[in-house]
């Protein structure tokens, strides 16, 4: 089983209309035809939503991905167009909601890796390929790729696990040309963020995308290089061949496979709630990120 423990009901907002609620975010349209994205503090894992939040989360991927945005303008426009409060939304959403351009999305997610980690390192251990890429042997857990890849990935609904698609098929169900552009794009972005990263001391392992069509014109939409959407390591305690401290969820992932949790993520019951340690230090992971990466303190 997986989804939400407890789905909540969409904030009515005069003037909004409610389109999706999402692992974390809340989307709407406005009456202008502009959609306004709300980054709750809800936290996923292991293909659910819990019923625990971390309290600043949303607000913290949102300014993030507003100090990102700034820093790859030059290189792709993005779909943001004010961080202002709308009119009548409760006061919680301030810092946490942007009003964006509405794009024709592109169904593929764009990933960047530059280190071998998560479900490429499965791939890689059976094949030695990640989504049919040909990698050198003698790679481990947290290796250096010769080279960033592009690995695309199929978006999944809440509650279920995003595949893995070759370059082949993503050209396939996007047009070559498309695939072509959303590869280097990908790369480009990815390398960008990955120097800056590296200049705080944060090494960037990967990260995902998500790009739409804006009259003619490829766009970079949803969060972009938060804790949600990356890997991202200390890099003064980098060491291939093992499992990498991370400024995640990685908190929560721990205890929720500990017999603490009490719970069988393979059984039929929901995750429990989580203990407040444990949310502090979460919170204080994001928070770190966050001021590593911008340089500012996190008020």
């Amino acid at each position: 089983m997986s989804g939400f423990v407890e789905k909540p009901k969409p904030v009515e907002v005069p003037g909004l209309t409610h389109l999706h609620t999402g692992k974390v975010r809340d989307l709407y349209r406005d009456e202008a035809g502009r959609l306004v994205m709300v980054a709750s503090d809800r936290m996923s894992a292991y293909d659910w939503v819990l019923p625990t939040e971390i309290p600043d989360k949303g607000r913290i991927l949102t300014q993030l991905s507003l100090w990102w945005f700034d820093r790859l303008r030059d290189l792709i426009p993005h779909h943001v167009l004010s961080a202002d409060l709308p009119a009548g939304a409760p006061a919680d959403w301030a810092g946490r909601t942007l009003i964006c351009r509405s794009l024709e999305m592109i169904p593929v997610e764009c990933v960047a890796r530059g280190y071998l980690t998560g479900s490429g390192l499965v791939e890689y251990e059976q094949t030695r390929t990640v989504c049919g890429l040909a990698l050198p042997e003698g790679l481990t857990n947290a290796s250096e790729l010769p080279q960033p890849i592009f690995t695309p990935a199929t978006k999944a609904e809440v509650g279920e696990h995003d595949e893995n698609v070759s370059y082949e098929e993503t050209a396939r169900r996007v047009g070559a040309e498309t695939a072509a552009m959303l590869r280097q794009t990908t790369l480009a972005v990815y390398s960008r963020a990955r120097d800056i990263a590296r200049d705080r001391g944060i090494i960037l392992a990967d990260t995902k995308f998500e790009f739409g069509w804006a009259d003619g014109d490829l766009v970079l939409a949803d969060e972009v290089l938060t804790p949600d959407s990356s890997r991202f390591w200390p890099a003064d305690s980098w060491e291939p061949g093992r499992p990498q401290a991370s400024f995640d969820k990685q908190f929560v992932r721990d205890w929720l496979s500990s017999p603490a949790s009490g719970w069988d993520r393979n059984g039929q019951l929901p995750p429990p709630e989580l203990p407040a340690e444990v949310v502090e230090r979460t919170r204080a992971k994001y928070v770190e990120a966050y001021e590593r990466l911008t340089g500012s303190k996190w008020a």
